[in-house]
């Protein structure tokens, strides 16, 4: 474990938490003002002080189950208001799921609720931004001072490899000297205020007996710092930081150390999410399922009967599909094409709007049950075109996402033969489970007909997902299905 690191990372949250927790009461009694038309301490009514327990405690709730100061000190004004808009956000919607359950919101003022949370969000912004201020200004660090680094690299890397260490200082560490391995000394053309220095043992008495916290090696393939000066430092507790430049020349997205049959290892995925995000996705499919699963019983009973009517046979349809890595599953839908369509399919290839046969999107498709029946306009007004037209058909994925099989948002699951003809990077939109919704949908739904758009949007949202991206994209597509846009 980097205790450094740790040390530094507990001391900037702390100061962080401190200030969430106390700009909470203060804005509870500044609410005061707007809420009562002048100043009138809340806490003398006992509704009031039930409100600030309610919001302390949900407070509380999301900041364990957020990673709110993740990265804290690099983000921007901006940034950070938006960061806090939707922390406050999700602890409103905290209290009111915990005031409804109870049907406690006629007992609280909700003026002093919502003055609360306005103000929270005001005087929280202000506060974060004077301390990130007052971090960086005074290089305020564990222990209240810089950490010392020394750095190791050949001649022919220090120049470079000062710039970007330079470029990318966040004031929280000094370099204490620059360790040449290969001892050439010619090859540095900056001039740097700390000095060249060899890997001998007069660097290890410097290190030891001077005010060395870490030592970063950039090293090359060919050139390396001594093993032995390596363990000694370990064996002084030094931090060591080792990248080999290998790692610099591939692009490589997040990288986390892991074991691997007693070898340490970097390990390269997509993206990491932390597990409390990964419990509350999985918390929201489950609820999610259970409510769809019921609204689908109820349209079963409703749309079963017409469906059957115009086009005898199964009212669902199963369909195999390509799920998280590759994996197949049974997709359900309520039937909204005629028993012969997959039949049908390949005589149709011919007129599919996605030019390489990636996908299938076909306009005014023959095989949707009451297509043959038209308007005044021309336009198909079957039974089947309805439920498709208002995505109606897609509810019976409810159970998919019941199962496990599927999420509430994420990619689409392709089909078999299509899965065959994805290229590697067409792939990678298979990470993560298939959604009944995403980022695709809420962009466009049937207008995009280049499958190269779909998978930048699936990766899009894989590389910047979010609980909050999740209910944003849920909220578009009832706004989407509601209209009716895109859909076919």
């Amino acid at each position: 474990m980097n205790r450094n690191s740790a040390v530094k990372n507990l001391i900037i949250y702390r100061d962080f938490l401190l200030i969430d927790i106390i700009c909470l009461p203060v804005s509870f009694v500044l609410a005061s003002f707007p809420a009562n038309g002048g100043f009138q301490n809340p806490f003398i009514f006992e509704n009031n002080v039930f409100l600030f327990r309610v919001m302390v405690v949900c407070q509380l709730l999301t900041l364990i189950f957020s990673s709110d100061y993740e990265k804290i000190l690099s983000r921007g004004p901006y940034e950070e208001l938006i960061r806090i808009i939707r922390f406050t956000t999700i602890m409103a919607f905290n209290m009111l799921v915990f005031l409804f359950a109870f049907q406690l919101t006629e007992v609280i003022s909700r003026l002093q609720a919502g003055w609360t949370l306005v103000i929270y969000v005001i005087l929280d912004s202000v506060c974060r931004h004077l301390n990130k201020k007052r971090i960086k200004s005074s290089k305020i660090r564990a222990g209240g001072r810089q950490y010392s680094m020394m750095v190791a690299t050949t001649g022919d890397h220090v120049d470079r490899m000062m710039k970007k260490l330079i470029e990318h200082s966040d004031g929280s560490r000094k370099i204490a000297g620059i360790i040449v391995v290969d001892r050439n000394d010619s090859a540095v053309r900056g001039e740097y205020a700390a000095p060249l220095l060899h890997p001998d043992k007069d660097v290890l008495n410097r290190i030891q007996k001077g005010w060395v916290d870490e030592v970063f090696v950039l090293q090359p393939e060919d050139v390396s710092l001594e093993k032995e000066i390596l363990n000694s430092l370990v064996d002084m507790g030094v931090t060591v930081h080792v990248c080999p430049e290998r790692l610099n020349d591939i692009d490589m997205p997040l990288t986390e150390v892991n074991t691997v049959g007693g070898y340490t290892v970097l390990t390269s995925r997509i993206r990491f999410v932390p597990l409390d995000q990964i419990v509350i996705k999985r918390i929201m499919d489950v609820a999610g399922g259970i409510v769809g699963c019921l609204i689908t019983l109820v349209l079963t009973v409703v749309i079963g009967p017409l469906i059957y009517i115009r086009s005898p046979g199964p009212i669902f349809f199963a369909q195999e599909r390509i799920g998280r890595g590759g994996k197949k599953f049974k997709m359900y839908k309520f039937r909204s094409m005629y028993m012969d369509a997959e039949a049908r399919k390949a005589e149709l290839m011919e007129k599919n709007r996605i030019s390489d046969g990636l996908m299938f999107k076909l306009d005014d498709d023959p095989r949707i049950i009451g297509s043959e029946k038209k308007d005044k306009d021309g336009r198909p007004r079957g039974i089947g075109n309805f439920i498709r037209n208002t995505s109606i058909d897609e509810f019976p994925q409810f159970w998919n996402v019941l199962k496990g099989d599927m999420s509430l948002v994420g990619t689409r699951p392709p089909l078999p033969e299509e899965w065959e003809r994805y290229n590697p990077h067409h792939r990678a939109r298979m990470t993560v489970k298939p959604g009944i919704t995403g980022l695709w949908q809420i962009s466009g739904r049937s207008e995009i007909t280049d499958f190269e758009e779909v998978v930048r949007l699936d990766l899009e949202y894989i590389e910047t997902w979010d609980i909050q991206l999740d209910i944003k994209i849920i909220l578009k597509t009832i706004g989407v299905v509601l209209k009716g846009k895109g859909a076919s």
